[in-house]
């Protein structure tokens, strides 16, 4: 799970709210953890920067057995490459910062009931929302309690950013991940000899290669490599052309960062560890440049590190 996402639940165990992380690659694992206050389930569909999937489909079996909401956080594939609906997501989470405004130059996320869940057994709806018909009560009370009384509301010039890009939407992700950007990059930094391990959904390598193959219309524009030599990781960096050096993703341009030294720093050496991320670890987003000029931009770079 991605670092910030850990981070807002450690606050919510601090509300009182409990908080059990399991390994969601096997849904034996979600379906022992469940216990009597259990009330959500939250996975996202390729973690952030490790790409590992969920067992999605069974997770959902589990959740709809149990009567518990099931929540997908679907930013890294989109509503291009998956719709969540398909596996019994009850609330589907989209950061319309990243593909579907897809420019980095807009913030703003989105929650969509898609309809499968039946709020009126959720035991934490206000009562004040249980006047309305069932299927709404859950969306209102996000509305409600999450946009008026947090306020997490969208402001009209962004608004009006995310609706542009969207527009784009499928040409973008078709060239970034479904015509097979990513995937070339990942084959080349897979056989280089300065890198240990690629980790890409789309790579046949990947321990979870089939469920995206069965789940996912493409395998996204997130790929992680690790140098073998992690001394050489900012010199590596330093000396791309094309990639930017921001923690952005599912930009129109490549982005790169080292993991360890940024996004997950705070998450301290003992998580990272557990997390599989290791100090040699960079995070690439592919962008919709062409791919021999990637390609022949980290072969120049990566001499650094051979």
């Amino acid at each position: 799970m991605f670092g910030n996402t850990n981070s807002l639940f450690s606050t919510l165990k601090t509300l009182g709210v409990d908080v059990t992380t399991v390994d969601a690659c096997n849904a034996e694992n979600v379906k022992n953890a469940i216990r009597l206050n259990t009330r959500m389930v939250f996975v996202e569909t390729i973690a952030n920067p490790g790409t590992q999937i969920p067992d999605l489909q069974r997770i959902g079996e589990v959740c709809r057995e149990r009567g518990l909401a099931y929540v997908v956080d679907n930013t890294i594939t989109s509503p291009a490459l998956f719709k969540p609906k398909a596996v019994g997501a009850s609330l589907v989470i989209n950061s319309l910062t990243k593909t579907i405004a897809g420019h980095g130059t807009a913030l703003g996320g989105a929650v969509t009931d898609t309809g499968l869940f039946d709020w009126s057994a959720y035991p934490n709806i206000a009562d004040d929302y249980r006047r309305s018909p069932a299927k709404e009560q859950g969306l209102l009370q996000i509305r409600k309690k999450g946009l008026r009384d947090m306020g997490a509301s969208l402001s009209s010039e962004q608004a009006y950013s995310i609706a542009m890009g969207a527009e784009t939407l499928a040409l973008r992700v078709k060239q970034s991940s479904a015509n097979a950007l990513a995937l070339a990059l990942a084959e080349f930094l897979e056989g280089h000899d300065a890198i240990g391990r690629v980790f890409y959904p789309g790579l046949k390598s990947h321990p979870q290669y089939e469920i995206a193959q069965a789940l996912f219309k493409g395998a996204s524009w997130l790929l992680s490599f690790e140098l073998l030599d992690a001394d050489r990781m900012i010199d590596v960096v330093n000396v791309l052309k094309l990639p930017i050096k921001a923690t952005g993703l599912a930009d129109t341009r490549t982005l790169i960062i080292p993991v360890a030294p940024t996004v997950f720093f705070e998450a301290g050496p003992e998580t990272r560890k557990a997390m599989g991320i290791s100090d040699g670890m960079l995070r690439l987003s592919a962008g919709i440049e062409d791919i021999d000029d990637l390609i022949a931009d980290f072969s120049q770079a990566l001499k650094l590190a051979a």
